[in-house]
């Protein structure tokens, strides 16, 4: 009897592998693989039920997110090359750039023991390591580089990005191109999130759901509302997320005090229900500095919200300028004012852009579409 091929997925944490890579999970479980995630595991208990309710397989390896202490990375790496020699997964799918090195590397050297498994390198957006232009940032930059090519370069790798910035930017390392596949994201739930009867009676609510970085252009958005609010916009800025301490971007809880503490604007943290959030919403807005495909707008997208977002890699793989959305320069807080005050007064643009958001993601960017595209990916891997 031939036993199920079994599919690693190696990310940072269980509850970014819940809810984000549960319905390529949930698709490869369907195609007959049997689904394993290696993470770190939190104290919630009620992530782990769910994802033994899923039939998932759970792997401890500690990431130690925002330090680069030798012996962490050492032990990491360690701790997934035992995994793979123990586990001999067909494919080990890595999710973003911190698994993808310290599992690229494990991966490596445990194909010096056992039969080479498909890698596949996923490009999640390229985060606060690539923004950043300090000495020590540039350097962590060349090293990350040259690791991408070196595990790269070997024939059972593949390289899955969201949009077509961080294609290039892989095209630009020389690596084989029909080894760079582009899957739009993770996928939506578009029965659960879909568009409601919104609010009728001002304010207008503008959201934000996100981490609470300012790579997410929490401070610039801030200082747009507050345009707003000087030219008599009726208008609620809505924050919803939790800051970061693991990353170096985060606000701090005294920054994040004062931002709450202006008129018309609501911190409201972490949010479980989020698709009620956007339901009761008139505009979605991310004025980030760079995303991969950026989940929060997926999801307003399809409850048909119109979307503002900075023409920056991976907001515009989503957002179409004048289409579904608008797009402003990035750090532009005027532009990025006007564009809200444009959709806070002008309700059937808005009805406009958000049919058109939802109509994108019911052609290709639900779920189901997103996992028979992975599905397709692992498949071709499969039968090399």
């Amino acid at each position: 009897m031939t036993s199920s091929p079994k599919l690693l997925f190696v990310v940072t944490e269980d509850w970014y592998f819940l809810s984000h890579r549960l319905p390529m999970a949930r698709a490869a479980r369907a195609a007959g693989f049997e689904v394993h995630v290696a993470c770190s595991i939190s104290n919630d208990p009620n992530i782990l039920n769910q994802l033994h309710k899923e039939q998932i397989h759970i792997h401890h390896v500690s990431f130690e997110r925002g330090k680069l202490s030798p012996l962490a990375i050492v032990s990491a790496v360690k701790s997934l090359f035992f995994l793979y020699i123990s586990l001999r997964p067909s494919i080990i799918h890595h999710v973003a750039v911190t698994p993808c090195v310290y599992g690229g590397c494990a991966a490596l050297l445990s194909q010096l023991f056992v039969k080479p498994a498909g890698v596949v390198q996923a490009i999640t957006g390229l985060g606060s390591l690539f923004l950043g232009n300090s000495v020590k940032a540039k350097l962590m930059q060349v090293m990350v580089k040259s690791l991408f090519k070196a595990i790269g370069a070997r024939q059972n790798t593949w390289h899955l990005v969201q949009n077509e910035d961080d294609a290039e930017f892989l095209k630009s390392l020389n690596l084989p191109l029909e080894r760079i596949i582009t899957v739009p994201g993770s996928g939506i739930d578009s029965t659960k999130f879909s568009p409601a009867t919104r609010p009728t009676t001002p304010p207008i609510i503008i959201t934000f759901v996100g981490r609470m970085l300012h790579d997410k252009g929490i401070m610039p958005l801030v200082a747009a509302f507050q345009l707003l609010l000087q030219r008599k916009i009726d208008a609620k800025l809505v924050l919803a997320g939790t800051i970061d301490p693991a990353n170096m971007a985060s606000l701090t809880q005294n920054e994040l005090d004062f931002v709450a503490n202006h008129p018309n604007i609501e911190w409201r943290g972490h949010v479980k229900d989020v698709a009620q959030l956007w339901q009761n919403s008139h505009i979605a807005v991310l004025p980030s500095k760079r995303e991969g495909f950026p989940k929060s707008l997926l999801e307003a997208a399809a409850c048909g919200l119109p979307l503002v977002a900075t023409d920056v890699p991976g907001c515009r793989a989503l957002v179409q300028h004048e289409v579904n959305g608008l797009l402003v320069p990035l750090g532009d807080v005027n532009a990025l004012a006007k564009a809200l005050e444009t959709l806070c007064e002008n309700e059937a643009l808005r009805a406009q852009y958000g049919k058109a958001a939802r109509d994108a993601v019911e052609n290709g960017l639900d779920d189901k579409s997103i996992g028979a595209a992975v599905v397709k990916l692992y498949a071709s891997i499969t039968i090399q």
